[in-house]
């Protein structure tokens, strides 16, 4: 087949694949698409058995740690862990609703970290609202602490590798270990917190109540814990498995090794528990990004087999002799606004290929590889297609009568992003040229 023609023919394949993905048409679940996207360009000849296996190869770590985190999010949530939070969360505000507006930040930052920005952003928003709303707010002057909750899921999805199924892939890609990662990405994970704090507080600045809330009108939090068992187990699991995450890099294991075990445990636990039903769990667990992940992989390495991805790693070599902020800056937009068209996940792996084609190393290659995870993580915040998550977040919101357009999130996605990332990506900059 003519050069030309199959590259035409990738792009249609990703193109209509991604389509589908983002659109889910008479709610097909996204596995389906990214399983046919993969089999017509395999059977186009785009891709062949071995890209199958380069492609499991990248990603089965990433996908298995996510499922395991969701699970163990899951069982959490049920045995009332993330309620428990946020009741502490809002009555240590002691009556202040700026106050409670930042507590709830911080503790989505928190979870984000742990649970990645999925368990903050769909498990702790719900939560978060039904609290305000039991505090008195209307809906308009909820709409600000949910609006944070989404938003500072993902811009604080950075520290560790886990936080994020973008820093699970980039990290497995180019075999950066636990610890190094988060001597890395902590202190920008803190930088990226600051700017969006202040971004946020001064955007809702007008919305945010400014009367004395009645915290005592909330339940006690040790009300909100449905079996007290489980509940104790799971500190005793995720301090263990934080110990683990970190010693995987000196013991060279992957990090979803711990992930699995950490979940099967607290699995076994709950299901003897009358409080958790274990079988609805497994079944709610995300099997489908494992399917969505191979297939859609396949289709982008379908890109890089005809040659686009590699004009990409040109373009990055191209910026190799620049600073390292304008290396940051140019790198991270770029990924950024790849993700708010195209989603975050496919542009994740084409940020890498294109990294690793660009022939760049040491300081440099370190710098793009971590600013093109900055622009993964908060570039979906621009548009609502710019990750699966936000398309589901946005779902359990209506189903609590909470209506927000794409108008009205691209609008306010654009005001809050782009600050926030310029000054994230300067912080990276920063950062990495005084550490290396």
């Amino acid at each position: 087949m003519h050069h030309l023609t199959t590259t035409y023919i990738a792009i249609a394949i990703f193109i209509i694949t991604l389509a589908l993905v983002i659109i889910q048409p008479k709610g097909l679940s996204i596995g389906w698409p990214a399983t046919i996207g993969a089999l017509v360009a395999f059977g186009f000849g785009i891709v062949d058995i071995q890209n199958v296996i380069t492609v499991w190869g990248i990603i089965w770590n990433a996908t298995f740690t996510f499922v395991a985190i969701i699970i163990i999010s899951l069982v959490l949530d049920k045995i009332g862990f993330f309620e428990w939070s946020a009741l502490h969360m809002l009555k240590a505000a002691g009556g202040s609703a700026k106050k409670a507006f930042v507590y709830v930040l911080i503790l989505g930052a928190a979870v984000a970290a742990v649970f990645a920005n999925d368990g903050a952003a769909l498990i702790l928003t719900p939560i978060v609202y039904e609290q305000v709303r039991t505090l008195g707010f209307n809906k308009k002057e909820a709409l600000p602490v949910i609006i944070a909750a989404g938003f500072i899921a993902d811009t604080t999805s950075l520290p560790f590798i886990i936080s994020n199924l973008v820093n699970i892939v980039s990290a497995g890609y180019f075999h950066i270990g636990f610890l190094s990662y988060a001597k890395t990405m902590l202190p920008v994970d803190i930088i990226s917190f600051l700017a969006s704090l202040g971004m946020l507080l001064i955007f809702f600045r007008k919305t945010i109540p400014s009367r004395t809330i009645h915290p005592e009108q909330l339940p006690l939090p040790k009300t909100a814990i449905k079996d007290l068992k489980v509940f104790k187990a799971g500190w005793i699991v995720l301090f263990v498995l934080l110990l683990a995450y970190f010693s995987s890099s000196k013991f060279n294991f992957p990090v979803s090794v711990p992930a699995v075990i950490a979940a099967l445990i607290l699995v076994i636990l709950a299901s003897k528990s009358p409080s958790v039903n274990v079988g609805k769990i497994i079944k709610e667990a995300p099997w489908k990004i494992v399917i969505f992940s191979l297939g859609m992989y396949i289709v982008v390495f379908g890109l890089k087999n005809v040659g686009l991805v590699g004009y990409l790693g040109h373009g990055l070599g191209m910026i190799k002799g620049q600073n390292l902020f304008s290396m940051s800056l140019i790198s991270g937009f770029g990924a950024a606004i790849l993700s708010a068209i195209m989603n975050n996940m496919p542009t994740v792996l084409i940020g890498s290929l294109a990294i690793a084609s660009a022939g760049s190393h040491g300081l440099v290659q370190t710098t793009l590889v971590y600013a093109n995870i900055v622009g993964c993580d908060l570039g979906p915040k621009f548009t609502p297609i710019g990750s699966l998550a936000t398309l589901l977040w946005l779902h359990v919101l209506e189903t609590k009568g909470i209506k927000i357009t794409w108008k009205s999130y691209f609008k306010t996605g654009i005001i809050l992003t782009v600050p926030v990332l310029g000054i994230t990506l300067l912080g990276l900059a920063a950062w990495t040229s005084i550490i290396n």
